[in-house]
This record gives structure tokens, C-alpha cells and sequence, in this order.
């Protein structure tokens, strides 16, 4: 018998205003703590909103970049990234609504790979296709910049 994946399920969160700047929010069976830093008057026990914002999407990028490699019969033997966040803080800070707060985030992708540049080039298009915090982050009008750097191994 072979177990069908569900196609739309709804997730639940919780969480607690522990501190004005620090939320503990609890998934499944996890705990996690948002904070700010103590510089902005937190408890700097947990990466800011924003910083988990840019974690999420580097393990969006990494988690479906493995499954459509997967299914294109690619290897990959590592899988390095960094990002670079433009973030307008007038929002945050309350000076002025800004309409869009990530105008520029750069991701560099190190991948080595059994794969050749055309494969790597369509692991590229599905992933922009398929990784959900991607889609979010550039409907939302941020101009999300991919830079890959391939070696075959």
C-alpha cells in the first residue's frame, strides 16, 4: 500500500510575548525563541523576526533544492550559502510605512555537484519555481538576487 502525501495541510503556531522584544513560539514538538538584541533592549536569547525571516529562507532554499536534485538523479555533495539582506528600517522603527522593507536580498549558493551547468541550470528553475519562502519573498516586490557558484565534483 503506498502512503499518498497530503497536498494542503494547515499548520498551527502558538506563541507568548515573554518580553516586548522577545516571542516564544512553539510548533510540533519545538521551541523556539524571536528576540532582539540587548542593544535594542532584548534578551538576545534568539535570532530577531527579521534574521529568522532570511534563516527560513536559506533552509526553504537548501530543503527543496536537495528534493528536486533528488528527483533529477543530481548529487550533491555540499551545499554552502550566504545572504546579504537590504533592510529599510523606518518601518520598523515607526518613522514612516515602507512599502517594501527587503527592496534587494542576495543569496550566493556553493554547490558542488555531480551535476553538469545545464542540470544545475534547471535544479536553478525548479527551485525558483518550487521553494515556497522564495515565491513570498519576491511577489512581496523584493528583488531577490540568486549568485551561484557550481564546481563538478
Amino acid at each position: 500500500m503506498q502512503i499518498r502525501e497530503k497536498t494542503f495541510v494547515q499548520m498551527k503556531l502558538s506563541g507568548k510575548a515573554v518580553h516586548h522584544a522577545r516571542t516564544d513560539v512553539s510548533v510540533r514538538d519545538k521551541q523556539v525563541v524571536i528576540d532582539e538584541p540587548l542593544a535594542r533592549n532584548g534578551t538576545d536569547l534568539g535570532l530577531t523576526p527579521t534574521e529568522t525571516l532570511g534563516s527560513a529562507l536559506m533552509g526553504c532554499l537548501n530543503v527543496i533544492g536537495h528534493r528536486i536534485a533528488h528527483k533529477l538523479g543530481i548529487t550533491i555533495h555540499s551545499l554552502e550559502m550566504e545572504l546579504d539582506m537590504d533592510f529599510d528600517r523606518r518601518g520598523v522603527t515607526l518613522a514612516e510605512e515602507v512599502e517594501i522593507p527587503f527592496p534587494t536580498m542576495t543569496v550566493r549558493l556553493r554547490i558542488e555537484t555531480d551535476a553538469d551547468d545545464s542540470q544545475v541550470s534547471e535544479l536553478r528553475k525548479q527551485l525558483a519555481q518550487y521553494c515556497a519562502l522564495s515565491k513570498i519573498i519576491r511577489a512581496s516586490g523584493t528583488d531577490l538576487r540568486e549568485e551561484w557558484i557550481h564546481t563538478r565534483r
